[in-house]
């Protein structure tokens, strides 16, 4: 991901600023999403795997990135396994 548009990126719902996922948080959302425990802010359930994630600060919540697109709707983001 570009690193100023990384910059710029915050959590659209709190305003904290994101960062990339590291492979061990991914691979921990994605046992969630295979356990049917991952939802989204919406509560609707997550059914697709993440490849690329935005986390924010706090590590409370992600935002996936699809085909290089990082997906930054409120009702999209994801609550990450603690």
């Amino acid at each position: 991901m570009d690193k100023q548009l990384l910059e710029i990126l915050v959590c659209p719902v709190t305003g904290l600023s994101l960062s990339p996922a590291a492979a061990a948080d991914i691979e921990a959302l994605n046992t969630a999403i295979d356990n049917g425990t991952a939802e989204y802010a919406d509560g609707s359930a997550v059914t697709e795997r993440v490849a690329a994630l935005l986390i924010t600060r706090d590590r409370a919540t992600g935002y996936r990135i699809d085909d290089g697109i990082p997906i930054m709707l409120p009702d999209r983001g994801i609550a990450l396994p603690s």
